[in-house]
């Protein structure tokens, strides 16, 4: 008689082993600079008011148009130092600190440090050429960075997987809700917002971190950033250039 084979005995599974993934892990110390920083000028500026009956402050910083196309360039980056009050810098610096930890441990302190100055200045040249009232405020330069996001979600949805939708989706739900909603809001400058906001994602299309896994020599795996510098600097030129060449239409125009 012949007997029946023994059952197959299945194979061992390999022990589950956790794979750990090192994150950037460097103190967001530029965000909290450029906090301490606008912070100071609004000191300066409600003692500005207290000793002088008026904002100096402000006076010199704030974007006015027509002082920008007497030769005060600097109006460009500097309205973003000053606010009108304090639920408007309480505001921005509380959107600052939200957004700006995360990108900058994704970004590194300089390269988020060049998308701040970008977003303020493509903010404030949007506003030369479409807005006539003076504006002031970081808000330009935080719609910077909320376009900054959105781009290197998407160009990191490989490793976030199925949360880049949302995210995006929620950023997408900020952007338009401060649009629609808060921008139109007496004496909200909506024009800064989208000029940052282009601003952002233009820099971001070319210069944003684009993250690879790689093992390292402990067992587990690093996030490295795969762009080059020489992308980096490219960006900045491309956005400087563009709307360099914008501001200067609006000198002329």
């Amino acid at each position: 008689m012949n007997q029946d084979p023994l059952p197959s005995m299945p194979e061992p599974v390999p022990p589950q082993r956790m794979v750990r993934v090192s994150l950037p892990d460097s103190a967001p110390y530029v965000t909290y600079v450029i906090i301490g920083v606008t912070v100071f000028f609004y000191l300066l500026q409600l003692t500005s008011q207290a000793l002088l009956q008026y904002d100096l402050p402000a006076l010199i910083l704030l974007r006015s148009n027509e002082l920008i196309r007497s030769g005060q360039l600097w109006r460009l980056f500097s309205s973003a130092l000053v606010h009108g009050s304090l639920v408007h810098i309480g505001f921005n610096m509380y959107a600052l600190f939200s957004f700006g930890t995360n990108i900058e441990r994704h970004f590194g302190h300089g390269r988020f440090l060049l998308l701040y100055v970008l977003g303020a200045f493509t903010g404030n040249v949007f506003s030369l050429l479409f807005a006539k009232e003076n504006s002031l405020g970081a808000s330009t330069a935080i719609f910077g960075l909320l376009g900054a996001e959105v781009v290197f979600l998407y160009q990191n949805r490989r490793l976030f997987g199925d949360r880049v939708k949302s995210e995006i989706g929620n950023l997408i739900f900020i952007a338009v809700f401060n649009f629609f909603i808060i921008g139109s809001m007496p004496g909200i400058g909506n024009w800064g917002h989208i000029g940052g906001l282009v601003g952002g994602l233009m820099f971001t299309s070319f210069a944003g971190p684009l993250w690879d896994v790689e093992s390292n020599l402990v067992g587990g795996y690093n996030l490295v950033d795969r762009r080059p510098a020489r992308d980096v600097v490219t960006g900045a030129v491309v956005v400087a250039v563009i709307f360099g060449a914008l501001a200067v239409w609006g000198f002329v125009r």
